[in-house]
């Protein structure tokens, strides 16, 4: 029969033998650049995750920005509390909403184009190191921008600058030109037991 002892120091050895393995694959790793981040998929926590990169690298004292394309401009709970950092996040919110809303494809398509308009002038501003392109897989969805355009400008961007895209529906040209997809999976959600969409929580 196994004693304490014996079974802490398997686990001991087990553990130590599992930290040798995760050293040497950190260590070879030696690449750092600017990433291209799509957060895609039915689940809730797209724009959430995007937010939380953003927190961490305004953290590290990283410039960021912004730039909402499907969205409207109602004031959101990550906006208000993201505008206490003043001018080192730039935020822009130019959509008027999503396009079930609006119905109305040509003002889509030219809010659509006044965010990425603006999303070029950020990406091009040397002081700006993560930029989160909120609700872009939407725009692209509908075919409101062309997609050869953005994945060419996107893997064009300047060396160290990360962008993160959200929304669903990621277009194949934009996933394979990606460093990281994570494609969030709806499980369960409480929309479908009657719950209406609360603030600090969905907005």
């Amino acid at each position: 029969m196994a004693t304490n002892t014996d079974e802490d120091l398997r686990h001991k050895a087990k553990m130590a033998n599992r930290k040798a393995i995760q050293d040497a694959e950190v260590a070879g790793k030696t690449l750092e650049k600017g990433l291209l981040i799509v957060h895609t998929g039915k689940g809730k926590g797209k724009s959430t995750a995007a937010f939380g990169l953003l927190l961490r690298a305004v953290g590290r004292g990283f410039r960021c920005g912004v730039v909402q394309f499907g969205k409207g401009a109602w004031q959101s709970g990550e906006r208000a509390a993201i505008e206490r950092f003043g001018d080192q996040v730039q935020w822009h919110t130019l959509g008027e909403g999503f396009t079930w809303e609006t119905q109305d494809r040509t003002r889509d398509v030219e809010a659509a184009k006044r965010a990425w308009t603006k999303t070029l002038e950020l990406m091009v501003d040397p002081s700006i190191r993560l930029i989160v392109l909120d609700e872009l897989n939407i725009a692209l969805r509908y075919d409101h921008l062309d997609i050869g355009a953005i994945v060419t400008a996107l893997t064009a961007r300047r060396p160290d600058l990360h962008i993160v895209v959200t929304g669903r529906n990621a277009k194949p040209e934009l996933i394979e030109a990606a460093d990281l997809v994570t494609e969030m999976t709806l499980v369960k959600h409480h929309f479908a037991s009657g719950v209406k969409a609360q603030e600090g929580i969905e907005f």
